[in-house]
This record gives structure tokens, sequence and C-alpha cells, in this order.
């Protein structure tokens, strides 16, 4: 054999090699740098890894302080991720400039089993899998409500046990308040609003195709009356974290909060008599804020077919009940997670995954963020300023139709 077909040779071989051997490299983006979960988020890469060894998979950590601005500038470069932890407000926001893969087709053989779809369906389409649901549920001080003169099983359902009850505990004393109040906090305020909004029945928009804006209506009315009444007559004024504060301080004995709370009463060791409700309704539980954490796949990303198959590991049933063990958390989005018996042994836990199914998401629009603030700014105007509520839901309206045309 010459030279040169011994070169050749070795030239196939290499080829052949590095084809046996070569690996797929996908990058994924996410927000959980917690030193608790940190580890937990590594666990799942590398057991995919392992199941998977032809695909590695690149980890970088975001922060919610400049994540979402990473992310705009990422995909506007042409330099986004394969994989990326979206909050569900920003899907339809990404998925209108064509930066996420339609993944309509792939979801659809499991797609009964997860909870949260709406949020990720813009004109149609599913644009991301959900993750993790966030919801906020009724919190109350037992040994305040008993001190009111409620036995050990009450707790507000509809808006007028919840108006008397806060108005009883506020009369027990100076330094002791019937209800939390958020201050102007920007991107929770809304939040705290639209659990009562929907509760009414009121709706942002209407369902047609003409998509007129409607959060001026009775219902919205009549729903901030009743915030404004309890902020007035016995609220305890401070952003959420100051809230949460006085709650397991003693000082206050109805808040809404999420399942956050309960995973700081755990690590903190607070010793606190306190149960958990459905946010009160017009006569019966209502409804709450729905979000939630979604992975999305890049449409640019060369790598889909791995991505996709990264994406429907980390968000497994098995995975999300790991996940929520080492986060103390309450919301899975896939029902046989919400089986599992950390679950099911936890009758707070359980307020949560009841409280999902009762919840309702914003409408996906890529103009949400500026209707977020069109809401916000009329809660605080009828709240913290001198408007009525009916003239500031106007006002937002007109906003808000400003936008949509």
């Amino acid at each position: 054999m010459n030279t040169r077909k011994i070169i050749l040779l070795f030239c196939l071989l290499f080829v052949l090699v590095s084809s046996a051997t070569a690996k797929t490299t996908i990058s994924w983006w996410q927000f959980w740098t917690d030193p608790s979960i940190k580890p937990v988020i590594r666990e799942m890469v590398d057991e995919f890894e392992r199941q998977n060894p032809e695909i590695e998979v690149e980890l970088t950590d975001l922060t919610w302080a400049n994540g979402h601005e990473k992310i705009v500038i990422a995909f506007a470069s042409g330099t986004g991720p394969d994989v990326v932890e979206l909050g569900s407000d920003w899907i339809a926001e990404f998925a209108v400039n064509g930066h996420l893969a339609d993944v309509s087709e792939d979801i659809a053989g499991d797609s009964s089993d997860y909870q949260g779809w709406g949020m990720a369906d813009y004109n149609g389409r599913i644009y991301a899998r959900p993750w993790f649901l966030g919801t906020r549920v009724l919190y109350a001080n037992r040994e305040l409500l008993e001190r009111a003169g409620y036995d050990d099983l009450f707790m507000p359902v509809n808006w007028n046990d919840l108006r008397v009850a806060a108005r009883k505990i506020n009369g027990l004393g100076k330094g002791i308040y019937g209800w939390g109040s958020n201050a102007p906090e920007k991107h929770r305020l809304y939040k705290k609003y639209l659990p009562f909004f929907w509760s009414a029945g009121a709706r942002i928009f209407t369902d047609d195709e003409m998509k007129l804006c409607v959060v001026a209506s009775e219902r919205a009315v009549a729903a901030l009356d009743l915030y404004k009444e309890l902020h007035d007559s016995c609220g305890y004024v401070a952003n959420q974290r100051g809230i949460e504060d006085a709650f397991l301080d003693g000082k206050v004995g109805l808040i809404i909060s999420g399942d956050w709370l309960l995973k700081r009463i755990e690590n903190e060791q607070r010793k606190i008599n306190f149960t958990t409700g459905l946010i009160p309704g017009l006569r019966f539980p209502g409804r709450s804020f729905l979000g939630g954490e979604f992975l999305a796949v890049n449409e640019a990303s060369k790598q889909k077919e791995a991505a996709l198959k990264f994406v429907r590991f980390i968000t497994s049933p098995e995975n999300q009940v790991k996940f929520c063990v080492a986060n103390r958390s309450a919301n899975p989005s896939s029902r046989t997670a919400q089986q599992d018996e950390y679950f099911k042994s936890n009758d707070n836990l359980q307020t949560f995954i009841r409280q999902i199914a009762m919840a309702k998401h914003p409408p996906v629009d890529p103009n949400w963020v500026f209707i977020e603030t069109a809401l916000e700014e009329a809660v605080e105007e009828t709240v913290f300023g001198s408007a009525l509520p009916a003239e500031a839901l106007f006002k937002a309206r007109k906003k808000i139709d400003g936008l949509e045309k």
C-alpha cells in the first residue's frame, strides 16, 4: 500500500471516529441560582447527559434583575440559547417576533397531563412548555381569628366574610391590623387586585375578534371598591416583604401571598398558628392570579430535536417533584406530579394546587407589560390618590385601547 493510500485511510478512520464521538451541544439559560436549588438543576442536567451521552448541555444562570434584557439582546443579535426559561408574561413578546419555536406538534401527545397551556398559546399555537406555575392564596392568622370570635374551622369564603373578619381583627387593639395592603410596588400591586377583579367576573378584553377593552365594567369597579375598602378600613400598608414580616410577627390577620411564604415559615422555624384558604369570591371561593415559568426553544436553534428532548426531560413529572421538594414549593404544572405524596400530605400545599385549578392568567398579549402598568396605575390612583374606582379604571381603559389599535 503506497503512502497516499495510507494517508487517505487514516483520514477516513479519523472522520469515522470523530463522527462516532462528536456530541451535540445545546445551551440552556435559566434563573434558579439559589444555593438550595442550583445543585438540583445541575443534578438534572447531569442525569440527562448520562441518559443521552450524545448530547451535552451548557448551563447559563440568569438573574431576575437583568435576565429579561439579556434574553432580548441575545435574540435580537441571533445569539440566543437553544433552550430558555421564560416568565409566562414574556412568551407573547418573543413569539410575536418569531424568536420561539412552535412546539404545538411536540406537546400534542402529553398535553393533557399539564396545566398552564393557555399562557403559552399565542394565536392558536403553543410556543413553550409549562414547568412550574405560580398562584396566590389567602393566609390567615388562626390565633387572631379566634381572638376575634371565630372558631378554629372558620376561613373567609366570600367577600362579606373577608370584610367582616378583617374588621373584627382590626378591632382587637392597637398595633393589630385586619388586612395586608400592598404599597405601590411595581409588578406586584396588580396581582393583588386581579384576583378580586376575576372573582367578580370582570374581564380585561372581550373574547371576540374586536378585542375590546372592558376593564371599566361594573364588576371591575366593584372589585376595586372592595380592595379600597379593605385598605382604608383595616390595611397594614407595606411592600410584599413588609406585609409578610408583619403577618409572621402576629400583627396582621389576613394577607394574600404565594408558596414562598410557606418555605420562609419552615426555614425560619416561625411559631405561628396559621392556615391557608382559597381567594374569597362574591359568594363562593374565587379566582386567583396565575403565572408560571416555561421552557421555550429558540426558533433559530440548529439543535431543535435535542433541545425539545431536553425540555421534555426537565419538565417531566419526576423532575418536577424533585425540584419542588428541594424548593419547598407547591406548584408543579404536571397533574401526575401533583398526586405525589409530598403534595398530598400537606394541607397548605393542597390549597395551592386547588387554587391553581381556579386561577386565571392575564391575556397572552405582546403589550402586556403596558397593560399591567395601566392597571397598576388605576389601583394606585384609587387606593393612594383621590380618584374614584370608576374614574381610574376608565382612564386605564383608554390607555389600553390606545395600545391595541
